[in-house]
């Protein structure tokens, strides 16, 4: 890089004119990204911690937002909704996953994962058989 002023210097793709390069200690972007700008996740992750009031069992609570939909969820599930259950056990397998990965023990994720997909495999079956009895009735 030439220091002195005095010598050529080329001027083209990737090379600004001296006058126009950003001086040291310079932002090209003075103003900056402004304080707060939050992003998609941020905005969800405060979302779903929003207290909401619901009635259980006839009485008041006070649970978070993200806390009422993985418990209409699992209602759902246990109601006989297959998508619900299988979009369920995704979930259960997905954070099981990220706390293994959290904290290394020496379970055997495999095993783990085997149970699950035949839990699957069995509500799926359980689902088709009790919509192929609804159908003939």
């Amino acid at each position: 890089m030439n220091n002195d002023r005095n010598e050529p210097y080329d001027v083209g793709f990737g090379k600004p004119p001296k006058h126009s390069q950003f001086k040291k200690g310079e932002s090209g972007n003075r103003r900056g990204r402004p304080r707060g700008t939050l992003n998609l996740a941020k905005v969800l992750e405060r979302t779903l911690r929003e207290k909401v009031v619901v009635k259980e069992h006839g009485r008041r609570k006070v649970i978070t937002k993200l806390e009422a939909a993985i418990s209409q969820l699992v209602n759902k599930a246990t109601s006989g909704d297959r998508h619900a259950v299988r979009y369920l056990c995704q979930l259960v397998i997905s954070g099981e996953e990220r706390s293994v990965a959290a904290e290394p023990t020496t379970q055997s994720t495999d095993t783990d994962q085997k149970v699950m997909n035949n839990i699957l495999k069995r509500f799926e079956e359980s689902f088709k058989e009790s919509n192929d009895e609804a159908d003939h009735k």
